[in-house]
């Protein structure tokens, strides 16, 4: 029987939380695997949905469209190499692996904080909830087009602008998971010696931090599954332009067209000139341009 949560009785002999089960680790791990197994399983057997326009469809934009900039990408990489540090770090413990782990967790924390603190920003700022948190409408098209997946039939349903529905699930998963995981844990390192808080072990009561450890656990858990769907998303063969994209910042005017809306997802286009024709009769490709309404 899997353990859900771990209790103890404290020196008062009063029945208190402790944590989560560890086996919660171990049923996602179990899950993610799965996920990933149907997923591909049901991908190998989807038709395809049509013909990638060609770059005559649109003759007037660049070979290269902006995805991502350079700031979005060093604070995408910046929080996956926190996020993996942490979850290493937390659960190579509970598996059998014992190092001083306390001192690399928290500051890993807090380099996370910091990336989460960017985006927000950046997101409040520069840019609009919307592009990366998903609606109503964006939501039925979502529906569909699981259902049009699980069916194996092609996705007839619109293109999306810059980012996809299941891109901003994601997105909205992995951040209610992370700010459950960011805020306990601020909490917890009142227990322990940072130069960040004084340490207060009685800050609050045995039950009150039972449940900031659960909240804490639960998060890092869902992180676990999170982790492993966001990496066999990026390998696969039909989203290998996306990761690119997290590296070298563009994506062709084929994939663009291919894959987006561009009145949902519009880029500054204008008159080709001779450095914008298409890439196969260019020797050394143009600066890129930029795209409308950007998002980390």
């Amino acid at each position: 029987m899997i353990q859900i949560l771990r209790r103890a009785p404290n020196p008062w002999g009063q029945d208190v939380l402790l944590g989560i089960g560890w086996d919660l680790m171990w049923a996602a791990i179990v899950a993610g695997v799965v996920f990933l197994v149907v997923h591909a399983i049901f991908a190998a057997r989807a038709r395809p949905s049509g013909t990638a326009p060609t770059d005559r469809t649109a003759p007037d934009l660049p070979p290269r469209i902006i995805r991502h900039s350079v700031g979005a990408r060093l604070f995408h990489w910046t929080m996956a190499a926190a996020m993996l540090i942490l979850l290493v770090t937390a659960f190579a413990p509970v598996m059998g692996y014992h190092f001083d782990w306390v001192t690399i967790h928290w500051i890993a924390g807090l380099a996370l904080i910091a990336t989460v603190v960017y985006h927000v920003v950046h997101v409040v700022f520069w840019q609009r909830l919307g592009n990366v948190w998903a609606g109503a409408e964006e939501m039925r098209d979502g529906v569909a087009e699981m259902s049009n997946f699980v069916r194996g039939r092609g996705d007839p349903s619109r293109k999306p602008g810059k980012y996809p529905v299941a891109q901003k699930l994601f997105h909205n998963a992995a951040t209610l998971a992370a700010v459950a995981a960011i805020v306990t844990g601020l909490f917890m390192m009142v227990r322990i010696d940072t130069p960040v808080f004084q340490q207060n072990q009685y800050l609050l009561g045995d039950g009150a931090w039972g449940v900031v450890y659960v909240l804490h656990g639960l998060g890092g858990v869902a992180l676990i599954g999170l982790v492993i769907a966001h990496i066999y998303f990026a390998v696969r063969p039909e989203k290998r332009f996306l990761t690119r994209s997290m590296f070298k910042g563009w994506i062709t005017r084929e994939e663009y067209l291919a894959h987006h809306d561009p009145t949902a997802w519009p880029v500054d286009g204008g008159k080709q000139t001779a450095e914008q024709r298409p890439i196969a009769a260019s020797p050394s490709p143009p600066p890129p341009s930029r795209a409308v309404g950007h998002a980390p």
